[in-house]
């Protein structure tokens, strides 16, 4: 299996991660258990997760899809060598340092685990200086409870000066970038994140890669939203590119005979700033698909007409 490196922090990963926003809420325990089996028996190594998931769900608080892949790694402790363990801090909380350490003991708690491989600050927080947050990872690194550090959801300007903070201040320096990047909303990364994080050598890891399903072929009409809980968010999906995006997805289908769900994380991993497009599943026929993009190599005709109708 190709690794790709997740910056400078000396951790190689395969080319797709696994989301766990949906474990404990989309898929139940032994749904998420069979694919986090198959997503290793595949090849996959990164598996992406936060202290949020998934509070936003009646009757949950946060933690829980840590706690079910805690309980995953528990069933077999072999596993725990095979993967890299990526989770986030500070959605709701902020960064202050306080927060910060006591999110991160929570999370190896739930997680049942020593050392966090990769972990986030899930949004910027302007409130707390970059040297205070920056400075509360780099204590957790010398610490032993985390290996590299993350950002997600910052602006281009911000991920500048975070870089900037961190070497002028001799702090652990960031080793990854996570951020919204999909075929029908190109210009949220390619617009000015991207020149940064490849100057600066991040690791880049889009979220939203199938764009809330509808680059899987499963929303083409008004009608379809109602097929699953996530389906209103493809409403504006529909309109401009994206009907456009999908003519284009079913032309490459039908060429290599391969699911659009594939085709779509396949044109993601040819991307030259991505280490890994991050996608849940919330069964075992959905995860083979994704995981059909760790082989499927598209010709430079097939990625110019997915770019061309994605522009």
């Amino acid at each position: 299996m190709e690794k790709r490196p997740i910056g400078t922090s000396g951790i190689d990963v395969a080319p797709l991660a696994l989301g766990g926003n949906v474990f404990d809420w989309t898929a139940d325990e032994a749904t998420s258990f069979a694919v986090l089996d198959a997503f290793v028996d595949a090849g996959g190594t990164m598996i992406d997760t936060a202290d949020v998931y998934t509070a936003w769900i009646p009757g949950h608080t946060g933690g829980e899809s840590e706690r079910l892949i805690g309980r995953w790694l528990k069933r077999d402790r072999s596993k725990r060598d095979k993967v890299v363990i990526a989770t986030k801090v500070g959605f709701f909380e902020g960064l202050a340092p306080d927060k910060i350490f006591a999110a991160c003991d929570a999370s190896l708690e739930r997680l049942g685990i020593d050392r966090i491989d990769l972990y986030y600050q899930h949004k910027d927080d302007e409130k707390v200086p970059l040297a205070d947050s920056l400075g509360a990872f780099d204590r957790l690194v010398q610490l032993g409870k985390i290996r590299a550090i993350g950002l997600s959801q910052i602006t281009a300007d911000r991920l500048e000066r975070a870089v900037e903070t961190a070497r002028f201040l001799g702090l652990t320096p960031p080793s990854a970038l996570q951020t919204w990047y999909n075929l029908v909303e190109r210009e949220k990364f390619e617009a000015d994140l991207r020149e940064v994080a490849v100057r600066h050598g991040l690791a880049v890891f889009p979220f939203y890669g199938l764009a809330n399903g509808f680059l899987t072929g499963k929303y083409r009409s008004k009608e379809d939203l109602d097929k699953s809980v996530r389906g209103l968010r493809n409403v504006e999906y529909l309109e401009g590119r994206g009907m456009r995006v999908l003519q284009a997805l079913d032309e490459v289908a039908a060429e290599t005979g391969a699911a659009l769900a594939t085709v779509t994380l396949a044109w993601t991993m040819a991307q030259p700033a991505v280490t890994a497009p991050i996608a849940s599943a919330t069964s075992l026929a959905q995860f083979a698909e994704l995981a059909a993009a760790l082989t499927l190599r598209l010709t430079p005709e097939q990625i110019s007409k997915l770019d061309a109708a994605s522009a």
